[in-house]
């Protein structure tokens, strides 16, 4: 095979080593099976904590087993058995994990779902994954398990946890888990042995999930993850971050993202972990401000929201604190940076650090949770390099996680120095888990990956898992480069890698994450292929920043349309996409620009759960816009079908204006 190859990854380290010693000399058991074993060795042990009602409860590992056996008992009686598959949609709650953990218990495997999938999204799921019971967090989701229930044939149960607004629903399937949790109890009575036996009876090749791939492209496939597959790529953490036992982690990105069940789920569980559930979704950053947990996990929009946060902040603020705090970052960046870099930090700037702490960017950290942050990790998708140096220079030291969910965790930064446009080398595999991980660049770019546990295949697709061997290698379908210390750098996407008229090749990816790090910027697509001369760009602007910008500047607006059109506003942004075209080679420049007249919504198919664009949708979507920003036109009439909040379907209509960023090659 041609292309260039990466060397494999080193030895394993102390840090894997102490995983799995933390084992109890079990390298590879299953995740109910460690649940017991700590529930047994260390009982009084805080285990999991969660905020209700202003006040944190706390759950100990044997208050954490007794719990999983309830549930995965009650389940039993209800007839979920091993092979079995068992929804869990909800948000990020204790009663999730347990549902996992007693899913598993019995044998069978877990799927849990974005909670706000709509009632077709959850069908489609259930459906594919064959499942034959249901675990949902409250009212909303058992009303859309209930749409599911009369559709598809072979559903034992809907247990729910959250019985606010309850009391009217009358369903066979339906169940409380107040009343299955006592099912359970009654049945460990009886036969205090059962649920023992079906743990042991467990093994690390049993099927203990299955992760659902995005579908930015086609419908979502299952992907098969085992236990040794989780704990693999639990191990392959420890490789990389400097973690401790006992750490505290406040569970927030979604469960049905593969990074959390590796993370919470799993390292939660190996290390172990301490973990915080929020409140609820609106309380994430209240919450993690009060608890300032050791180790901080969110996807790159999450971090680029925080980030945008802050700068939106600040310009709230006055001339003075406006002032202090641009002082401040610029003295932080100039010595963390710096360091991160292997470079020797100004002497001024390391004098100057102390006092801009103690002014400026300690209560900064503090206002956001991250005083106690020695580990904050982005993962998912690739971020602009300006949102991992502005919070470096605010001192939360966060890196870089790059993985997928077929192969799992492939590369990330380690130590204290760490190259910010790449995702970092190879990950090491602890020698119980498989060979090293290796890597190969093919012809065309694409990363080819074996080693470690591998990619196990998709659920019920083998045509689709068959498509991504490459001779024994599995194909990533990312475009990456490498540099000379063989780190890598994620491009794109190789089926996203454009080719314009020009033959110019660009990635628009690349241009997309550096383009959203403005505070003004929510999304936007990148537009241009073999049809067209130049590259183009439609953006959705971000609301909440800039109404605000808007009303201290006394620009009336009325509606999202209203503001999106203004010329204040498109100036604010092509300002932005001029600075970022000054970063790029000339081919791939954005020539022009157009604002969405609305803001982009999964529930209107323009987005997955994750938030990745669904560009071929767009595209159609909008190719009347799309089309009168290549032929030149000042302004376009666009009617979009849209679907309100409470199902009525309407139609938007805007005259949405376009406009020049550069205008050499422009029409």
């Amino acid at each position: 095979m041609s292309g260039a190859a990466l060397a494999p990854a080193a030895a394993p380290s102390v840090a894997m080593r102490a995983a799995r010693a933390s084992q109890d000399g079990a390298p590879v058991r299953t995740l109910p099976q460690i649940v017991l074993a700590r529930a047994l060795t260390e009982p009084e042990r805080l285990a999991q904590r969660v905020k209700r009602k202003g006040i944190w409860r706390c759950y100990s590992w044997a208050d954490m087993l007794e719990q999983v056996r309830s549930i995965a008992l009650g389940a039993a009686a209800l007839g979920l058995a091993r092979g079995d598959t068992a929804i869990v949609i909800g948000e990020n709650e204790p009663e999730h994990f347990w549902s996992i953990f007693a899913v598993q218990s019995l044998g069978a495997k877990s799927v849990s779902v974005y909670p706000d999938a709509t009632a077709d999204e959850l069908h489609y799921l259930c459906q594919d994954s064959q499942a034959t019971f249901i675990f949902a967090q409250d009212q909303e989701q058992v009303d859309k398990a209930l749409v599911v229930a009369g559709r598809i044939a072979g559903l034992r149960g809907i247990a729910y946890w959250d019985e606010s607004g309850m009391w009217s629903y009358r369903h066979e399937l339906l169940c409380a888990f107040e009343q299955l949790v006592e099912r359970g109890r009654r049945y460990h009575e009886a036969d205090p042995g059962r649920f023992g036996r079906e743990v042991e009876a467990g093994g690390p090749d049993d099927l203990a999930l299955l992760t659902y791939t995005s579908g930015t492209t086609s419908k979502p496939k299952g992907v098969l993850i085992t236990h040794r597959w989780l704990i693999d790529n639990a191990t392959r953490l420890c490789s990389t971050l400097p973690l401790e036992a006992g750490m505290e982690y406040l569970s927030y990105t979604p469960l049905a993202w593969l990074t959390e069940q590796l993370l919470g789920v799993t390292l939660g569980l190996t290390l172990p972990l301490v973990v915080n559930f929020p409140e609820g979704p609106d309380q994430v950053l209240p919450n993690l401000r009060e608890l300032a947990p050791h180790l901080v996990l969110f996807g790159p929009r999450q971090w680029e929201s925080i980030a945008a946060s802050i700068e939106a902040r600040m310009l709230h603020a006055g001339r003075l604190p406006r002032a202090l705090y641009r002082w401040g970052v610029r003295v932080g960046h100039a010595v963390r940076i710096a360091r991160l870099e292997g470079r020797t930090a100004p002497t001024a700037a390391r004098l100057l650090l102390p006092l801009a702490e103690l002014l400026v960017l300690h209560a900064v950290r503090d206002q956001f949770g991250f005083l106690r942050s020695s580990i904050a990790v982005s993962g998912g998708t690739a971020m602009a390099p300006d949102v991992f140096r502005l919070f470096h220079a605010l001192g939360v030291p966060l890196r870089n996680l790059y993985g997928c969910s077929e192969f799992g965790l492939i590369a990330g930064h380690r130590g204290t120095r760490y190259d910010l446009e790449t995702v970092g080398p190879l990950l090491n595999v602890d020698p119980a888990f498989g060979a090293p991980l290796e890597a190969r660049i093919d012809d065309n770019g694409e990363l080819l990956l074996r080693g470690g546990s591998g990619f196990l295949g998709y659920w019920n697709k083998p045509e689709k898992t068959a498509a991504l061997d490459r001779d024994g290698w599995f194909a990533s379908g990312d475009a990456v480069r490498l540099t000379e210390h063989g780190e890598i750098v994620f491009l794109d996407r190789v089926e996203h890698l454009v080719k314009l008229a020009s033959g110019h090749l660009y990635p628009p990816q690349f241009i997309e994450t550096r383009l959203r790090f403005s505070p003004f910027i929510k999304d936007v697509m990148v537009l241009g292929d073999a049809t067209r001369p130049w590259v183009g760009a439609l953006v959705n602007i971000d609301m909440g920043v800039a109404s605000r910008w808007a009303e201290e500047r006394r620009i009336a607006f009325s509606t999202f349309t209203d503001l999106s059109q203004r010329p204040e506003i498109r100036a604010l942004v092509r300002d932005e996409i001029a600075r970022i075209n000054a970063l790029l080679p000339e081919g791939s420049r954005v020539v022009r620009f157009a604002n969405f007249p609305k803001e982009l919504d999964a529930d209107e198919g323009e987005l997955t759960r994750t938030r990745k664009l669904r560009r071929e949708f767009l595209a159609q979507r909008y190719r009347a816009l799309i089309d009168g920003l290549y032929a030149g036109d000042a302004q376009v009439d666009c009617a979009i079908a849209v679907t309100y909040q409470d199902g009525r379907q309407g139609t938007l209509h805007a005259v949405v204006a376009i406009n020049e960023v550069v205008r050499t090659g422009a029409p």
